[in-house]
This record gives structure tokens, sequence and C-alpha cells, in this order.
């Protein structure tokens, strides 16, 4: 089964954003997440009805970061690309009638729900004002070991 990274990837766009010096087209940012800008535009679609990103058309427009910072979570990224589930673990479902499916069913179902939880709430304690400063204290641990420019940093990915 293949891993979701949306919200991976939408954190490292809205960081790239943040470090932008004007708005960013839908084809940089999906370059930065090597995807198509189609799904790069549908999934900032729920950033902009969450008020955390603008967008502009026409010449000079794109996308732009609507909010600071320090009032964006984690989990607010995460619910506004919809909220998909963190663990996908299969239950057996073919007879709901038999006892120990449902046994098995219950213990797995209350485990996932007590790790979401918990994931949810870690990632609510995270601005992205936490990332830009992780980022940063990174970039300059890097600087010292081998300086360079900052927006070779920012593209070399």
């Amino acid at each position: 089964m293949k891993s979701n990274s949306q919200l991976s990837d939408v954190l490292h766009v809205l960081l790239h954003m943040a470090e932008g010096d004007g708005p960013a087209t839908s084809e940089a940012l999906a370059a930065a997440m090597r995807t198509n800008p189609v799904v790069l535009r549908r999934l900032m679609g729920g950033l902009r009805e969450a008020g955390f990103v603008a967008s502009a058309k026409g010449h000079g427009g794109g996308w732009v970061l609507s909010c600071p910072l320090e009032r964006i979570t984690l989990r607010d990224v995460h619910e506004a690309l919809g909220g998909p589930a963190f663990v996908s673990l299969g239950f057996r479902e073919d007879r709901p009638q038999c006892l120990v499916a449902q046994a098995v069913n219950a213990s797995l179902g209350a485990a996932v729900q007590e790790a979401e939880a918990l994931l949810l709430k870690r990632l609510g304690a995270v601005t992205l004002a936490a990332l830009s400063q992780d980022f940063h204290h990174r970039l300059a641990q890097h600087r010292a070991g081998a300086p360079h420019r900052l927006e070779e940093h920012l593209h070399a990915d």
C-alpha cells in the first residue's frame, strides 16, 4: 500500500512559500512537491477555504500565505486537507456476525482511535512558525559547514 504524503508535501510547499519574496505559481510549487500543478491546486483549495493561503490569477499572480505562520498548526493543515486517516489498518468485515472478528475489530479500532487522537493533539501543538524556526536553525548549521545562498538550498530539493 502506498503511503499518503500529502500532509508532508503541503507543509513543504507552505514553508517554501514562507521563504519566498512574492507569489509562487502552481507550477513552481508543484515542482517542489514533484507533482502535477492540477494536484497542487486541488490540495491548495482546502487551504484557501481555511484562510491560510490566497491566490491570484494572471501575470505576477500565484499563491501567497494569508495567515501568520504562528496561527497555523500542523493539525490545521491536516484538517484543511480533509483530515485523511493517519492509520490505515484493514478490518475483516466479510462476516460481521463472527464473534472473533468483532473482538479483533473492536480492539484494533480502539487502538487506532487512540493513536490518531494522540497524533492530532501533538500536531495541534506544532505551528508552521516552529517548522520555519527549525528550518532556519538547520540552515544556519549547514551554512557553518558549507556556506551557500538560501535560494540554492531551497531549490536543491
